[in-house]
């Protein structure tokens, strides 16, 4: 949907939803991959897989590639923000033109896991404990992206985003 496109990343906690939601409220088009896109995949395949869950929920969330190559092929928008984390990221990260990656302190992101309900991804003991071990190994962030500081402000966070557009940065 973009001329451009960029992927607003970050492991679980550090703020992708509500980017995504500036974002659209500031007039962005802005796509939340995680609720738009995903799916529960064989990482290898991309077959769907059914019945998965536990942590086993997280290895398994892929990203409609089709989908993802075709918003990002649209050209009515000037700027498409893509935001959110798959599994098969490798598929279509040559889509975007920069990729932001959220970062938050420890005490912030563990803040923000305590204010999830039950049933929501990072409720339960064994999710929490899995993205603290992503938080502190980050194996799974895309290397080369432009680190953003999510424990700032909301506001500010978006507009340390965009800042890196308007002064002629990523894309």
């Amino acid at each position: 949907m973009g001329r451009k496109n960029y992927l607003v990343e970050g492991g679980s906690g550090t703020g992708k939803t509500a980017v995504c939601h500036e974002l659209r409220r500031r007039g962005y088009q802005a796509i939340n991959g995680d609720r738009d896109l995903a799916y529960q995949g064989d990482p290898e395949t991309g077959e769907p897989v059914a019945g998965i869950t536990g942590t086993a929920v997280h290895s398994h969330h892929l990203w409609r590639v089709a989908d993802v190559r075709e918003l990002a092929a649209d050209q009515r928008e000037p700027a498409t923000f893509f935001c959110g984390g798959s599994r098969n990221l490798a598929s279509f990260i040559d889509l975007f033109d920069a990729v932001f990656v959220l970062e938050t302190d420890v005490e912030t992101l563990r803040r923000r896991l305590d204010q999830r309900p039950p049933d929501e991804w990072g409720g339960q003991a064994a999710e929490r404990q899995l993205i603290e071990h992503l938080h502190v190994t980050r194996e799974e962030i895309p290397p080369g992206g432009i680190p953003i500081d999510a424990s700032a402000p909301l506001a500010r966070v978006v507009d340390d985003i965009l800042r890196h557009l308007r002064d002629g940065g990523p894309g």
